[in-house]
């Protein structure tokens, strides 16, 4: 039972950190430093706050199971 909810939690933990916007829009500008706002302190709104939350909310739960399951 929870090794099915794992694999769901594990599934959906993927598929939301795949749908986050990413923040460096091109890795030459990682390297080179033209993306000045990679490191700015911005606000999240609207559906990337949802996302942010959701992934956090989903890693919790991700590692409390695997936790759990370690110990049982």
């Amino acid at each position: 039972m929870l090794e099915t909810i794992l694999l769901v939690v594990s599934v959906l933990l993927i598929a939301i950190v795949l749908l986050q916007s990413n923040k460096a829009s091109d890795s030459a500008q990682i390297i080179t430093g033209g993306n000045e706002s990679l490191f700015q302190n911005t606000k999240e709104r609207g559906i990337e706050l949802v996302i942010s939350r959701l992934t956090l909310f989903l890693g919790i739960v991700f590692f409390i199971i695997s936790f759990v399951l370690f110990i049982k």
